[in-house]
């Protein structure tokens, strides 16, 4: 949700203004930031350039090409409606960006769901969009990010076990998100089931296209009287908030706002947010503020002060606010230094550093000419990108439009494949539906097949055999662990919890039969994990290692076909154990002849180590038909 905007506002020559705060220096080597975990990576170094040689030079995941210019014209006509899944993680900010992109793509039609935390249920459901709790609490989510910005989290995180509660968390959003794609409405039970998934998390995405902010339309809004009344007693105020940010210390900051208020001698409203800033009374020239759209609240201030969150610094900049970022965590830093390069606001100020002195330098700059000239230029340009226009005509763009619709009802997206005829055809739910309640049509449902336009195949991709066969044993490890722990845990709390649910006391017979119960599905769950991790994934982990260890010295590795039933299963099976062995025998002979004709001597020996090396590894290449066992 980038924008172009802000980046074109440099100087003429091109250089931005002084180096970000967060940027180390030249010279510093530290790959991890003590301060903050931050993991320094130098690209074009001998490390990076080694780890390259890994990365394969072109992944055919088997999507559309997709445009990498804006999109000019975003009049995409569309006419197969879809149900759409809307997968959002984080604050209201981080919501109210996609309300804006749900309401555009219901607009061509389409069923559109927005799945994100409970907390959000009213604001999405107000906007028009169907709802769908994925569990997790926000609030939880940014006290965890402020006291770790960083990848690596602090020893008194680790002390405190909020590791293993986060994990839990994610665990429980993860199965939310995927519930989200085939659950009823909570509400109204109506079937889903998503046709297309549109996620802000972005290592659930996999295409990513830069269009412009997403601004919803303004909402109907009327202030208190209160508010009203501080807006028109005097000169506008500056915007103090940090909006769904949690801070341990809320009075410490709260002094220095106020501090920095009175220093600069300007009118505030401060926003509580989720921090609950502010003190209990308001002043004459303070104004403590709760719940107001941005929208409305930004084009009666002077300038907004914030944490850098990507919807509140478009939302300042859209109506030429100019903007200092207080940045903790995420790509807060990267906004507030976009800002500063422009000219539209101060270097971003670290919370941790921040105080009364710099916080009102910063304020003083955001009120002069320089700065708001420099955040009108950026509206200006803000206001003519359509995001949403563009973002919802590049998302039809992407869909396969020409292999997507059904042969019988063309409006309606094919879900279905039906083979018993020359030419598969390709159905939706409803054609199968009329097809099925037509004897006279002797339309049989055996010969249905999932459909799916653009599949995805997910890999888990190993890279040795010594790195894959020992995460294989660790997990295999975790797993005998948790069901040991589990075959005696379990039945003392359902025990436990048998005593305490009911008003009334079960018999003892009753609750030691549900204790048993609980004990034999521990040791069912023991016995076949260990019979899976140990006969079939720790092998099959090894083997893989096996199969790529030419990659560790440059080459390349075919990536098998995916597996889909037993045929297909022994089809690879056959086909890898043929090319394992007439690689490794095979490989023994043109390899030293290939490393002696590029490098002369030195690649000969090269290519003899390669080859001898291949007839130990390459056989071992037939173990695929260990994927039938996995998945039958």
């Amino acid at each position: 949700m980038a924008t172009k905007a802000i980046a074109e506002l440099e100087d003429d020559t091109g250089v931005a203004s002084d180096p970000s705060k967060y940027s180390d220096s030249d010279d510093e080597k530290t790959l991890v930031d003590v301060e903050d975990g931050r993991i320094n990576l130098e690209i074009d170094s001998k490390v990076g350039r080694a780890l390259s040689k890994f990365a394969p030079a072109h992944i055919d995941d088997g999507l559309i090409p997709f445009e990498s210019e804006p999109i000019t014209n975003v009049s995409v006509q569309w006419d197969t409606p879809l149900n759409i899944v809307i997968q959002v993680v984080g604050s209201r900010g981080d919501v109210q960006p996609f309300l804006a992109l749900g309401n555009e793509l219901q607009r061509h039609g389409h069923r559109v769901r927005l799945a994100t935390h409970s907390v959000f249920k009213q604001f999405v459901q107000q906007a028009g969009l169907e709802f769908y709790g994925i569990g997790g609490d926000p609030a939880q989510l940014m006290a965890y990010m402020v006291k770790n910005p960083g990848l690596i989290p602090g020893m008194k995180t680790l002390r405190e076990g909020e590791i293993q509660r986060k994990r839990a968390m994610i665990a429980e959003m993860l199965d939310g998100c995927w519930k989200s794609c085939i659950e009823p409405d909570p509400d109204s039970r109506v079937p889903f089931v998503a046709q297309a998934i549109i996620a802000n998390p972005v290592s659930f995405a996999h295409v990513h296209y830069v269009c412009g902010f997403f601004f919803r339309e303004m909402p109907t809004y009327t202030p208190p009287p209160d508010l009203a009344a501080f807006l028109t007693s005097g000169p506008a105020p500056v915007y103090i908030g940090f909006g769904s940010i949690v801070i341990d210390d809320a009075p410490r900051l709260t002094a220095i706002l106020l501090e920095a208020i009175k220093d600069t001698g300007v009118r505030a409203i401060i926003s509580r947010g989720w921090s609950k800033l502010g003190e209990d009374t308001a002043t004459e020239n303070i104004y403590y503020l709760g719940d107001c759209p941005h929208e409305w609240l930004f084009e009666r201030v002077s300038a907004v002060v914030h944490h850098g969150g990507a919807g509140t610094t478009a939302c300042g900049l859209v109506n030429a606010r100019p903007t200092l970022v207080v940045p903790f965590f995420g790509d807060q830093p990267f906004w507030g230094q976009m800002i500063a390069s422009a000219r539209a606001g101060p270097e971003p100020i670290p919370y941790k550093v921040l105080n009364s002195r710099n916080l009102a330098g910063a304020i003083e700059y955001c009120l002069s000419k320089a700065a708001i000239a420099a955040a009108d230029d950026i509206s200006r340009k803000m206001r003519h990108e359509n995001g949403v226009q563009q973002a919802v005509a590049s998302f039809h763009r992407q869909l396969p439009r020409d292999r997507m619709n059904c042969q019988v009802v063309p409006r309606e997206p094919a879900t279905w494949l039906y083979t018993h005829c020359k030419v598969p055809m390709r159905l939706s739910y409803r054609a199968v539906e009329v097809l099925c309640r037509a004897p006279e049509l002797k339309f049989k449902r055996k010969h249905l097949r999932h459909y799916g336009s653009s599949p995805i195949l997910i890999r888990n991709r190993r890279w040795d055999p010594v790195t894959s066969a020992g995460s294989a044993g660790l997990h295999l490890a975790t797993d005998v662990t948790t069901s040991t722990l589990g075959m005696f845990a379990d039945p003392v709390k359902v025990y436990f919890d048998g005593t305490k649910s009911e008003s009334e006391p079960k018999s003892q017979a009753r609750l030691h039969g549900k204790a048993g119960l609980a004990f034999a599905k521990g040791v069912n769950h023991l016995a076949v994990g260990t019979f899976k991790g140990g006969m079939v994934d720790v092998p099959l982990a090894l083997a893989e290692g096996f199969r790529n260890v030419p990659r560790l010295w440059g080459e390349d590795v075919k990536d098998q076909e995916e597996i889909t039933g037993w045929k297909s299963g022994a089809t690879v099976a056959g086909k890898s154990l043929v090319h394992g062995f007439y690689d490794g025998v095979g490989g023994s002979f043109y390899k030293p002849y290939k490393g002696a004709r590029n490098e002369g001597i030195i690649g000969f020996a090269k290519g003899c180590a390669k080859g001898l090396t291949g007839i130990v590894y390459e056989p071992i290449y037939g173990r695929t038909a260990l994927d039938i066992l996995r998945k039958f």
